[in-house]
């Protein structure tokens, strides 16, 4: 029996567009959001642009190997300003989770 790629998944194809759109979103937040340089001087990595309603899954997950995690808003002074699709990142309520390696008490 064939079945298309889509019937096979399990997924309904709304539900496949949907995570399509939204990671394509996040990808584009990615490229046209500058992390917090006050962060970075600080010695945290930015790990990515997400979506606030995921924001507790990604801290417990790297929380739970060991890094030390922060998750700020995106701030308008953060997103370029030639990026129409990164005001929508701010009204959909988007964070930047940064990580460090938590620092081992002597």
């Amino acid at each position: 029996m064939n079945r298309s790629a889509e019937e096979g998944s399990g997924a309904p194809p709304d539900r496949l567009a949907s995570l399509v759109r939204e990671e394509a979103l996040r990808a584009e937040a990615q490229a046209q959001v500058r992390p917090d340089p006050a962060r970075l001087e600080q010695g945290w990595t930015r790990r990515f642009v997400v979506e606030a309603r995921r924001v507790e899954e990604y801290v417990r997950l790297y929380e739970s190997i060991g890094y030390e995690v922060a998750a700020d808003p995106v701030r308008r002074e953060q997103v370029d300003d030639r990026c129409d699709d990164c005001r929508v990142v701010l009204l959909l309520d988007y964070r930047t989770i940064y990580t460090r390696t938590k620092e081992v008490s002597p």
